[in-house]
């Protein structure tokens, strides 16, 4: 379908190429390029005989229309263009591809325009503007009014075949004006959803006479299921019987222009968009190739080129929209990146404030700044949520909650410690931490953390001895006992109680196998609680006391046993659990004591990470920019050493420059490899990563379908993770038989490189 769809636009071109008599090629412009801002392409600043015809054409419609509906505004079919010709709107659209990965859906195209451009107001609001500028135009300049937000929107969208449509009607004035100060952010309510009737909109004099245009995309391309609006200046869709929009007076694409025939007097509820309803729409060109029928016209006049000329001649030749008169629209990723005007953005939301700045604008990676505020005035901050990219360390966002008076931090996957969460919340008996871990990167499988004053919790995930709690308890510094401290190691650190729960061991009996068991540091005792035998509703325990002069006795074991056919245990038994306890209390005080260590070494590392903050600039995400005039006379150096290397024999000093200079440009090209390997590998992972997570969390309830599925996504993942993995390896390790290896060789042993006077080694420093 999308073959028979380009060959159908380029059957259009053809026709129309050929109905304009156009001998020459239109060159292309580029947003990029500073000289094309003096100079404008011959299509810009005339008008072809089919132009003036279609001008023709419309100025009797205009006519016709004024007569007919009196009552109606006159309707934008000609405005000026930047040069001050007349245009009609239709050739103003031109459906442009950028190929860029990032814009090849609505959502991306209509973000895009929505933040790289700022509005122009229309004056007076009520009127139609009597300019409209080209797409290329306003990507230059970057000012843009909702109209030619609208055409460069319109144009991005045909582009990438969706069936989309410029709306000229009337909207209200928060949207008219961009004003958003009543609307939820997107970023706290993603699905953000009219409320009829929830809140009233302030009296308007101006209500339903406020000129607006949008995009209408219609139902049938792509995966598109029904048709909607987009608002240009904030990228929202919004369903086509929304009451922001209160009228349409006319639609146009790049192949005609219709008039609306339908009461708007309730708004656009109700509105019926089949366009090739006459009684509905009123198009300009009648007869003319609409899209909905393009390829069947595109294939009849294929099958009529077979007959004889003489019968082409006689059958009437009904006008056809010529092509747009503005040049293909050319965005390239630097665009991208510079996405925001000056480099940064601020918009007003219902109590927040978003603020949005470029890649590399502050010096602490901040791309994101969402503040909350108490009041509708927004005068007392309740939440400030930070999101960073490019650091160092790994982080991504940063939250700060006034209310709870806590600072919550979230990393990136593989950074030091594995830390993916740091939250520290002031409480009225001191300062508590929160940290998760990834897991299953982690020899301990310490899953997440919680520090207080006096306890301390941890969670574990997937352990092989099927721990996954533990709680210790400490001593308030005003309750330490100096004179017991040095008798054992827990006691050293001040351990009062250490609580260990653990999951069910299925290859023990359950009257066997500990469910939690508790140290009483103080007291000298351990508390083993076992599992639930079936039908059971009180678990098994036994209580063990360290003996006072190392004396075991029956009286240090208390057991309280749930199966009454459970055999009676010798003495020695008890003996060898206490045994193993004690030898577990010396190895949990040493875990504890690691586990207060990486405490300590976490939150050091934390403060000198933000006391130097330094961001990972790659070399595809950094523009290529000569800071000062050294650099610029380095790179001349080295394109005159290129030109020596092939005019001349080396003395043994240019050689060994040129040779470094060779093994340099090729070693940045392999770093730049790894930096890319190394993104997507840690993307692979955290897709893996959560979706384990979410596995576990809901495995009970998935179905067999889920669970398939699920299996099916842990294959695939796996297998980009080890081939990524694989490539980095070969990227990084310097192989004898690596291009790294082979590129040294060949420069060593270049024919105008090697001389007796000029040896090279074999080997890069």
């Amino acid at each position: 379908m999308e073959a028979e769809l380009r060959s159908a636009f380029e059957e259009q071109l053809r026709i129309r190429e050929e109905d304009e008599k156009e001998s020459t090629k239109q060159p292309e412009l580029s947003v990029s390029h500073k000289n094309l801002e003096f100079f404008n392409p011959q299509s810009y600043t005339t008008n072809s005989a089919v132009e003036i015809r279609l001008l023709n054409i419309a100025d009797s419609f205009q006519r016709q229309y004024a007569v007919l509906f009196p009552d109606r505004k006159p309707l934008l079919l000609c405005p000026l263009n930047e040069c001050g010709v007349r245009k009609f709107v239709s050739t103003t659209l031109h459906p442009s591809a950028t190929g860029l990965c990032e814009l090849q859906s609505w959502q991306a195209c209509a973000s895009f325009v929505a933040n790289f451009m700022s509005l122009e107001l229309l004056e007076p609001p009520v009127d139609l503007p009597k300019r409209l500028f080209s797409p290329t135009s306003v990507l230059r300049t970057r000012r843009a009014s909702c109209f030619e937000f609208a055409t460069l929107l319109c144009s991005l969208l045909l582009g990438i075949n969706y069936d989309a449509y410029c709306v000229s009607g009337y909207a209200v004035r928060d949207m008219c004006l961009l004003d958003q100060s009543r609307l939820p952010c997107p970023l706290l309510d993603p699905e953000v959803k009219e409320e009829e009737g929830a809140q009233q909109d302030p009296e308007d004099p101006l209500r339903g006479l406020r000129v607006h245009c949008w995009v209408l995309v219609l139902a049938g391309s792509g995966s598109i299921q029904e048709n909607f609006f987009i608002d240009p200046l904030t990228g929202r869709r919004y369903p086509t019987d929304s009451s922001s929009f209160l009228g349409v007076e006319s639609v146009w694409n790049e192949l005609n222009y219709y008039v609306n025939m339908q009461d708007c007097r309730n708004g656009c509820s109700g509105l019926k968009f089949d366009l090739e309803d006459t009684n509905m729409w009123e198009p300009v060109l009648h007869g003319a190739t609409s899209r909905k029928h393009l390829i069947p016209d595109v294939l009849k006049r294929k099958e009529n080129r077979r007959i004889s000329s003489e019968d082409e001649q006689e059958q009437p030749r009904v006008f056809q929209m010529p092509r747009s008169w503005v040049t293909f629209i050319t965005i390239h990723e630097k665009d991208l990146e510079n996405l925001w005007p000056d480099g940064e953005k601020v918009t007003f939301y219902k109590k927040s404030k978003l603020e949005r700045f470029a890649p590399y604008l502050n010096p602490d990676g901040l791309i994101t700044r969402l503040t909350t505020y108490k009041d509708q005035d927004c005068a007392e901050v309740a939440v400030v949520k930070e999101w960073y990219k490019h650091r160092n360390d790994s982080l991504e966002e940063r939250e700060v909650n006034k209310l709870q008076d806590s600072t919550s931090e979230r990393f990136k996957y593989g950074r030091r410690f594995q830390l993916l969460f740091h939250r520290v919340t002031s409480l009225s008996s001191g300062i508590e931490r929160q940290m998760e871990f990834s897991s299953y990167v982690r020899p301990d499988y310490l899953a997440r953390r919680i520090w207080s004053p006096n306890e301390m919790e941890e969670f574990y995930e997937g352990r092989r001895d099927f721990l996954w709690y533990r709680k210790v308890i400490f001593q308030s510094p005003d309750q330490i006992d100096d004179s017991v401290c040095w008798k054992t190691l827990i006691r050293r650190i001040n351990v009062l109680t250490v609580v260990e729960r653990f999951h069910r061991n299925t290859t023990k009996p359950a009257n066997e196998d500990v469910a939690e068991r508790v140290f009483l540091v103080s007291e000298g005792q351990f508390e083993l609680t076992f599992h639930l035998m079936d039908h059971r509703f009180i678990p098994s325990k036994k209580i063990l006391t360290k003996p006072p002069f190392k004396k075991f006795s029956n009286d240090c074991v208390s057991t309280f046993q749930m199966d009454l056919r459970a055999k009676p245990v010798s003495t020695l038994a008890p003996y060898k659990i206490l045994e193993a306890l004690q030898k577990e209390e010396d190895q949990l005080a040493a875990e504890i004591k690691t586990s207060l260590k990486e405490m300590e070494d976490i939150i050091a590392c934390r403060a000198q990470e933000e006391k130097e903050v330094k961001l990972r600039v790659r070399r595809k995400e950094a523009a290529p920019i000569c800071k000062d005039k050294e650099q610029k006379d380095d790179n001349r150096l080295k394109i005159e050493e290129v030109d020596v290397l092939v005019s001349k024999n080396l003395d043994a000093e240019e050689a060994r420059r040129l040779y470094h200079c060779f093994l340099d440009e090729f070693k940045d090209k392999m770093v730049a490899q790894a930096n890319f390997l190394q993104e997507r590998y840690e993307k692979v992972t955290r897709e893996l990563h959560a979706k384990q997570n979410q596995y576990r969390r809901n495995h009970l309830t998935m179905t067999e379908k889920q669970q398939e599925e699920y299996q099916r996504f842990c294959s695939e993942k796996t297998i980009q993770k080890k081939a990524t993995q694989i490539r980095l390896n070969r990227c990084c390790h310097l192989e004898p038989d690596s291009d790294w290896s082979k590129l040294v060789f060949r420069v060593a042993n270049h024919k105008r490189a090697c001389s007796k006077s000029t040896p090279l080694p074999l080997k890069a420093d």
